[in-house]
């Protein structure tokens, strides 16, 4: 190992099979950007600004708000930058940090679900007692957790790719630092590194994944013992948005990092829904199915007008 020279950058050679699609790729991801930007931001305020929505729901949602314009943005720059025929160049520190905040944001986010989850099933199932359970030191707790939860995930992560040693090609294949992609790179054995990656991610997402599907299975019990029918389409209401939140998060995690031999163009189209198209969704679907935040939007507008 003496004679070898290791790396001290890579080059991210950006979405495989769309060479000649550059401009058409920054124009899109622009606008995705953006939008998820703006759409988060808008939500954002109106939690602040409305006291109607000053409950733990909401507190949560405000927090989600908050990691769906903090999430892409550690992607979504540099590929920006890139595809405008900057350097595609990213240095080994960047990379391992790109790989880190990727990692930490994404889990948080990945265990804050799981606690929007658990505030409906405590709202759903038991309605005179919310107030006393979701306590405010409680959600500070919940959210404190996620984020011990979500670094510890990302710096084991981030320890095991970079404690192999790089010292041979530097192009990685993907739009970004992440593991199925930098790990191939290294010249020393990666079998533990892909392992404890493989089995750290997966877990995690499935099981919280689980706690939220137990969340859930309480609520559709509950739900269903609901006797008039505009008691459950209300119940329901207000879990459809997290619903659909969840399987826009979950899904491509898993997809991902679950297969046996990874496909860097699925890889790829994965990674842009779960990174950059998702965040954006979620500002869509939470604006779009929830009154209470459209009513707190159109006030921010009348205000701003």
């Amino acid at each position: 190992m003496g004679n070898l020279t290791l790396l001290d950058e890579f080059i991210l050679l950006g979405i495989p099979q769309t060479q000649g699609l550059e401009t058409l790729l920054f124009v899109v991801f622009l606008f995705i950007y953006f939008f998820t930007l703006l759409g988060n931001s808008l939500i954002f305020t109106a939690i602040i600004s409305s006291s109607t929505l000053h409950t733990p729901m909401y507190f949560f949602l405000g927090l989600l708000s908050i990691f769906d314009m903090l999430f892409p943005s550690v992607t979504c720059p540099k590929m920006l930058l890139y595809l405008s025929g900057q350097s595609p160049a990213i240095s080994y520190k960047g990379c391992a940090a790109q790989l880190f905040f990727y990692h930490f944001l994404g889990s948080t986010e990945g265990c804050l679900y799981s606690v929007m989850a658990y505030d409906r099933y405590v709202a759903i199932c038991h309605p005179l007692r919310y107030m006393l359970i979701m306590k405010p030191g409680v959600c500070m707790s919940l959210v404190t957790v996620s984020w011990l939860i979500g670094c510890l995930q990302s710096g084991i992560l981030t320890f095991f790719t970079f404690q192999v040693t790089y010292c041979g090609p530097n192009q990685i294949h993907h739009f970004f630092c992440d593991i199925p992609a930098v790990l191939p790179l290294a010249c020393t054995d990666n079998t533990l590194a892909q392992k404890v990656g493989s089995i750290n991610v997966g877990f995690l997402a499935l099981m919280l994944l689980f706690s939220v599907c137990v969340s859930y299975v309480h609520i559709g019990v509950a739900i269903l013992r609901i006797r008039s029918a505009e008691g459950r389409q209300k119940a329901f209401s207000t879990c459809s948005a997290h619903h659909t939140a969840i399987l826009c998060a979950y899904g491509p995690v898993i997809i991902i990092y679950l297969q046996r031999t990874p496909n860097p163009l699925l890889g790829a189209v994965v990674q842009i829904l779960n990174n950059i198209v998702s965040p954006m969704l979620n500002s869509l679907i939470y604006s779009l199915r929830n009154k209470e935040v459209k009513r707190a939007l159109r006030r921010v507008f009348h205000s701003l007008a």
